[in-house]
């Protein structure tokens, strides 16, 4: 199919970015694979480790140095998304562009995996970042196996096989968690925006820092000056352990904070909305929970995996 003259901007919180549709896999379109779409590359990794050599899969949104809120679908992603018999997409208003390049080309083959849906989340849920969620991945991971063995039946035992494999690739960062959990609850964070919210509060940590300020954060809105005042003082007053800063989403007063963090000798862990370059989905989640176990037992900040 031609490429659809498509470019839709997605609510701003930031600079522009995402660049072009990227492999997480083989090539897209390659003979006798199936062609799958992972809206996040994330999403588009899980599908590669569980497709394996019968899948070609493009991540759309793939640079974790630019601000995925802000993403610009282009042509190759029009056509890349049209060309695709497997769709996995967030959902919760974090890729809404995804639903509108779909309709522009519609297909009864294609099978799309909205993972809100999939979750049984509502229509309004404030905290898209739904990756961080440990239990959020076996499940996408569980309908991935189930469509990819439907448009393929004959290696469907495979699929399966390959889902298994995955799970068990998850249970270092679940232990991770839990040994997080068991030394170390209720310890006192702050953030930017709720990037990694779902696996703090796996963790049992308590982000002190007031849900409006995070909101506003993410959605790019000037955050209230007493709301301001109040994450400031959680540095100055040493009111917290570690501060998580959304390396994605950067902007002045985001920075200020960054600043008054290290000014104060707390700790700082650098998130991600996109998978790093080198990493699978779950050596990127056992990354991230290993640096927040490291700024609270030895103090040393990880800005950057």
């Amino acid at each position: 199919m031609a490429a659809l003259a498509i470019t839709i901007a997605v609510s701003a919180c930031g600079s522009n970015g995402g660049g072009p549709a990227a492999s997480a896999g083989a090539a897209g379109g390659s003979p006798g694979r199936i062609t799958a779409v992972g809206a996040e590359n994330q999403y588009a990794n899980v599908i590669a480790q569980i497709g394996g050599r019968y899948v070609s899969v493009t991540a759309i949104m793939n640079n974790p140095n630019t601000d995925p809120h802000s993403f610009e679908a282009s042509p190759s992603v029009a056509t890349a998304v049209a060309a695709a018999k497997l769709i996995v997409q967030n959902g919760a208003g974090y890729d809404s562009f995804m639903n509108k390049i779909e309709s522009a080309s519609p297909s009864r083959s294609r099978r799309v995996i909205d993972v809100q849906t999939l979750l049984g989340l509502p229509a309004f849920t404030r905290n898209p970042h739904l990756w961080y969620e440990p239990t959020t991945m076996p499940k996408v991971a569980a309908a991935i196996v189930r469509d990819l063995s439907a448009l393929a039946p004959a290696h469907a035992r495979y699929f399966d096989a390959n889902g298994r494999r995955f799970d068990a690739t998850l249970q270092p960062w679940l232990h991770a968690i839990a040994s997080f959990k068991r030394l170390h609850a209720r310890t006192p964070v702050a953030v930017t925006e709720p990037v990694a919210d779902y696996l703090l509060q796996a963790a049992g940590a308590n982000v002190l820092t007031p849900w409006v300020l995070q909101a506003d954060i993410m959605d790019g809105v000037d955050p209230a000056p007493q709301d301001v005042t109040l994450e400031d003082n959680l540095f100055k007053q040493h009111r917290v352990k570690v501060f998580l800063y959304n390396r994605q989403v950067t902007n002045t007063v985001t920075e200020s904070f960054l600043k008054l963090a290290t000014q104060n000798h707390i700790p700082v862990v650098g998130v991600y909305e996109t998978m790093p370059p080198g990493y699978s989905y779950g050596a990127w989640m056992l990354a991230e929970t290993r640096a927040l176990s490291e700024a609270v037992t030895a103090h040393r900040s990880t800005e950057g995996l």
